[in-house]
């Protein structure tokens, strides 16, 4: 096994794919290092990704790394980056076999950690029908009776976007809603209802939801949920490094997926809003491009 690289990619799943393909297809000796814990794993279908609507994700990705591993300068390693430091002629990144890789470049594609609530349901119906993004899901419930767990200024965007979808629409802000009276006007012109309950429980068959049990005791069928749940980085390295993150959680990066930090790029859900394959994808590609044109100009 080599130890030492031009780039090393942290995260196997989209982005960091897409990364390596455009990295191969330049003749650079590329390292991808990647756990196997993408955070749609469950999700049964990806959608709004041309040419592949309605595959499952693993496919996707199982078919994106046997063409990317086609090229011979990129290798992959199953196995979980926990440590990584600055060397005299890049980065050093210590695996949990005790493996130390050496490389030029770092691109962290290495996604967010969703951090969902305990409430009975939740976890288990995560990515299937309590989902998180119109684009991706909502096709597929479209006329079905469907709720937005979220309050305020997010709760109407995403009811603006998901009115279209059903008219079967509520909001359940868990809570005091917080709306201004515009808002309230046009969620009430546009027949959504709003209810304030706590969700204690999300009755589901195999993650499809079936009922949700308020804390009252009242229960209400629902076919889906839009939720956004706070979410961190899934991994700390970029941080310790010196990667800046925004105000929102994602690391920073500028219009080449650069970060603050020289050397190290990111890409896919881990610095970018619109969370998708397509994104990460795209992402990917442009961090790989971008890495692959430092290198160039360094060595010509």
């Amino acid at each position: 096994m080599k130890l030492s690289y031009e780039v090393i990619i942290v995260g196997g799943s989209y982005a960091g794919l897409s990364a390596a393909m455009a990295l191969g297809r330049s003749l650079r000796e590329v390292l991808i290092i990647d756990s196997g814990s993408a955070c749609n794993r469950q999700t049964p279908h990806s959608h709004n990704f041309i040419t592949q609507d309605g595959v499952a994700p693993a496919e996707i990705t199982a078919l994106a790394k046997e063409q990317v591993l086609q090229y011979k300068t990129v290798d992959f390693v199953n196995d979980l980056a926990i440590a990584s430091k600055e060397s005299d002629d890049g980065f050093i990144v210590t695996t949990q076999s005790n493996i130390k890789f050496s490389a030029k470049k770092l691109i962290f594609a290495t996604g967010l950690k969703d951090l969902i609530p305990d409430t009975k349901g939740f976890q288990d119906c995560w990515g299937i029908s309590i989902i998180h993004c119109p684009y991706c899901h909502g096709y597929e419930f479209r006329n079905n009776k469907t709720g937005i767990m979220a309050n305020g200024d997010r709760a109407f965007h995403l009811a603006s976007l998901v009115n279209n979808l059903t008219d079967q629409l509520y909001i359940l802000t868990t809570g005091k809603s917080d709306f201004t009276p515009e808002q309230r006007q046009k969620l009430n012109k546009n027949s959504i209802s709003i209810i304030e309950s706590e969700i204690s429980e999300v009755i589901h068959h195999k993650g499809y939801i079936q009922k949700v049990v308020f804390g009252n005791g009242e229960l209400m069928g629902f076919d889906a949920l839009y939720a956004g749940f706070p979410f961190k980085q899934h991994s700390g390295l970029p941080a310790s490094l010196g990667c800046e993150l925004t105000q929102h959680g994602y690391i920073k990066v500028d219009e080449f997926q650069k970060t603050t930090k020289e050397g190290i790029f990111a890409c896919g859900d881990n610095s970018i809003m619109m969370r998708s394959v397509a994104n990460s994808v795209a992402s990917g590609n442009l961090a790989g491009a971008m890495a692959n044109a430092e290198l160039t100009k360094e060595q010509f």
